[in-house]
């Protein structure tokens, strides 16, 4: 078993050239900005302030490599907020596509969207990306507890629709308030990470 409570930052990439060897499976945490990466990064490995929950969208800019255990937690720099410079946008592409480009252990990447409404096109693409480059990877869906028990349902029916194209995609609807899905995300994660 993992023991996620064993989490240490191990240090922070602002640019490609920054990027360390990875050593262990990486688990990727992905998503647009504000969706709750750092509360449900916070809430799997039991830390109140681990991952900065920021009130600044767009506030994390560097890459940010956690040491948890068996694997190396990687939290990518949250995308699509509007409010960026363009020199900021070409290093944020840049350092992504430098991370991507590299011959690295991925081991699973865990894509976030908002349950409260369909992916945005941002999202889309970022799925599209996983697919078509044949990285493993599960959905996220945050802000569970602020749809009633009907809206989840629609919500979830929709978003499978709009996945539709996209084979064996699996789902995790996750509430950071309560903790709901933070077990069965925990499992997946420690699924991907044994069978590396």
């Amino acid at each position: 078993m993992i023991n996620f409570n064993k989490a240490d930052f191990t240090y922070a990439a602002g640019t490609s050239k920054q990027l360390m060897q990875s050593d262990k499976p990486e688990v990727i945490f992905s998503g647009r900005s504000n969706v709750g990466k750092s509360s449900l990064i916070n809430k799997l490995v039991n830390r109140k302030t681990l991952a900065r929950v920021s009130a600044t969208p767009g506030k994390t800019a560097t890459i940010n490599f956690f040491d948890v255990d068996k694997f190396c937690l990687v939290d990518l720099p949250g995308y699509g907020y509007a409010k960026v410079s363009r020199s900021e946008k070409d290093r944020w592409a840049e350092l992504m596509e430098g991370y991507f480009a590299q011959d690295r252990n991925f081991c699973l990447v865990v894509q976030i969207v908002d349950m409260r409404h369909p992916p945005t096109q941002d999202d889309l693409n970022m799925i599209d990306f996983l697919y078509q480059n044949g990285f493993d990877f599960i959905i996220v869906l945050t802000k569970k507890d602020k749809l009633k028990k009907t809206a989840q349902k629609q919500s979830l029916d929709r978003i499978n629709e709009i996945l539709a194209d996209y084979d064996g995609i699996e789902l995790y609807p996750f509430s950071a308030l309560n903790g709901e899905g933070t077990q069965e995300i925990r499992e997946a994660i420690t699924r991907y990470v044994e069978n590396y």
